[in-house]
This record gives structure tokens, sequence and C-alpha cells, in this order.
């Protein structure tokens, strides 16, 4: 299969959230391991490019509960890329942060690189990040107090 016909086989999970807390808060909420691992999983998160982290959690079948990552990018309260590698994906995952009209934050989560044979996983983590992380992100982001 040439490159172009692999890149038009992968799918993205694709999140916008408006969250009532600023850009700064929720920049805390995706980058500091503690407050992270509140609505996702345990880590060593730093947002530093080229950075290597682990997320941790549960074992499943063809899943060992690792997923490796590496920052890629990081614009401070703007923009937040890292890979995410685990089980059977290798995929991308991009945080983008704007100021909303509302004194909050909009937030976007894209998290590409699935194929046609991550179709349970791609259901499980969209849903995940659909309903758990937006509840959480709102929590965990507007109980801030200090910045």
């Amino acid at each position: 299969m040439r490159d172009e016909d692999k890149r038009e086989d992968m799918r993205a999970i694709i999140v916008d959230y408006r969250l009532s807390a600023p850009p700064r808060k929720v920049w805390r909420a995706l980058t500091e391991p503690q407050l992270l691992a509140t609505w996702l999983m345990p880590n060593d998160i730093k947002p530093e490019v080229g950075h290597r982290f682990t997320f941790r959690t549960t074992p499943a079948p063809g899943f060992n509960g690792i997923v490796q990552c590496e920052v890629l990018k990081v614009e401070p309260n703007s923009r937040f890329v890292y890979s995410w590698r685990g089980g059977p994906l290798d995929t991308t995952v991009t945080w983008t942060l704007q100021p909303s009209s509302t004194g909050g934050a909009d937030l976007r989560l894209e998290h590409a690189g699935f194929g046609p044979e991550h179709g349970t996983t791609y259901d499980m983590l969209s849903d995940g990040w659909r309903k758990k992380a937006a509840e959480a992100l709102e929590r965990i982001s507007s109980s801030l107090r200090v910045d």
C-alpha cells in the first residue's frame, strides 16, 4: 500500500470543549503531572520538546497498560502535541487552546493516526475523550485558584 493510501485510511478523534477556566488554568490541567493524573492517568509529563514520558493504567488484553509518549511541540497556553504509543496504537495527541468569548477557554483535542484495525480502541478512546475528559477538565481547571 502506498503512503498516500495509508494516510487516507487514518482517522482522528476530534473533540471541542468550551471550558469556563481561562487557557492558563486549562494548560496546567494538561501539562502538570499531578493535575493530569487526576483526570487521565498517572504520568511523568513535562511540557518540554523531546521529553519522553509514560501514562500508566490497568492492563487489558492486547495492552500492557503503558502508553509511551514524546513531547513534539509546546506553545505555552496555546498548543501541546505529543506522540501516543501503546498497545496497537502509534498516534499523536494535539491540544489547542484559545481564549473564548466568555472569558474561559476553547480547547480542541485531535487524537490522530487511527487505522481501520483500531476500531474498538478508537471507539473506547473516543467515548472517553468526549465524556469523561470534558467533565474532568472543567472540574480540575475551574478549581485551580492560582495560576
